[in-house]
């Protein structure tokens, strides 16, 4: 899985997605409780108010229709929750300025920075909605700053403090949460993820009746290799496994490390020959790249809901893990499709 600046890490988008997943529900409450409070506050402030409001709002569902199938999510979220921001700047601005009593609002989408984003992107969104503050201060009112510091000097402590202490105690939830549900030798997600992940991706396909790849993927005969030169080797070669794993993969296509040697994949959205060619990229992927000075390859078996049909992933994982004893037996490094062909008419390696 490829980095980027947001997100240095492999294991850091991985991580977005999920967090984001358990905020949307909270954020749009959140919006809920604003929306009220400007309708109360409507006939002092004005219902004008209420506008920006439903635009961050819109802002945040675009992204959230868009980040399943983006290449880099990360950028769209980013931005999503930099224009929720300059949105309370027009908002503050022409409540008031620095004096608005909407100002501290600024401090509702900082608090989210630190579980979904890196130290970068934490500095990043700070940075940004100091400079936001200042700006909205100094154009609307700039003598009652001169005149009055505090104005504008007590709502950036407020900000700066309260994303200085929502990170660490984000940071320390994440690291308890990943102990759960990450694989420590590869940095994958575990089975625990997986169920989670599974739970939702039912839910979703009863609503959108989109269909749903599932691919799980093995290493040929990984046994000899633990047996031959050792169990650190045989480590060694799960992690650089893993990662080729990911740098083939979309970036919201999630796998997982089901224990062992074998690996799965969800990949929402793909039929049948969507999955079986990604499938066939990893596949490719694996077998072009040398390990640990040893040449190794992976088996695959492919399942598909049909567009329409609710995610059923019991019957789906067992018709992709009969496609894969099927291509171990037909001799390995290939990839099968539950009810269909091989794919790869290779040779059997060696």
């Amino acid at each position: 899985m490829q980095t980027s600046w947001l997100l240095p890490e492999a294991t850091d988008r991985e991580r977005m997605l999920d967090m984001d997943r358990r905020i949307r529900p909270v954020r749009r409450a959140a919006f809920g409780v604003l929306a009220i409070a400007l309708v109360l506050s409507g006939p002092w402030m004005g219902w004008w108010t209420i506008l920006p409001l439903g635009l961050a709002a819109v802002l945040f569902r675009l992204a959230e229709a868009r980040i399943d199938r983006a290449k880099r999510p990360e950028y769209g979220l980013f931005a999503a929750w930099a224009g929720s921001q300059v949105i309370i700047a027009i908002s503050v601005g022409i409540t008031g300025g620095a004096e608005s009593v909407t100002i501290a609002w600024f401090v509702i989408p900082l608090v989210t920075l630190g579980s979904r984003f890196s130290e970068r992107g934490i500095i990043a969104g700070l940075a940004f909605t100091v400079c936001l503050v200042l700006g909205v201060a100094y154009v609307v009112d700039p003598q009652a700053v001169v005149d009055h510091p505090p104005t504008i000097i007590a709502p950036l402590a407020l900000l700066i403090s309260t994303t200085m202490l929502i990170t660490v105690l984000m940071r320390s939830d994440v690291a308890t949460r990943a102990d759960a549900v990450i694989d420590p030798l590869t940095g994958m997600l575990n089975r625990k993820a997986l169920s989670a992940r599974v739970t939702e991706l039912a839910q979703q396909s009863q609503v959108t009746g989109f269909p749903i790849g599932l691919i799980v993927g093995d290493l040929d005969r990984f046994k000899s290799i633990n047996d031959t030169h050792g169990h650190a080797v045989g480590d060694a070669v799960l992690k650089d496994v893993a990662y080729v794993l990911r740098k083939a993969l979309r970036a919201f296509d999630a796998v997982y490390r089901l224990g062992g040697e074998e690996f799965l994949v969800l990949v929402p959205g793909a039929d049948r020959a969507t999955s079986e060619e990604i499938a066939e990229r990893l596949r490719a992927a694996v077998a072009e790249v040398d390990t640990q000075g040893l040449h190794i390859t992976m088996s695959f078996g492919v399942a598909a809901t049909d567009q329409g049909d609710p995610f059923d992933y019991e019957a789906q994982f067992a018709a992709a893990d009969a496609a894969l004893y099927e291509a171990k037996a037909a001799g390995r490094d290939r990839v099968r499709v539950a009810g269909g062909t091989d794919l790869t008419a290779l040779p059997s390696p060696t």
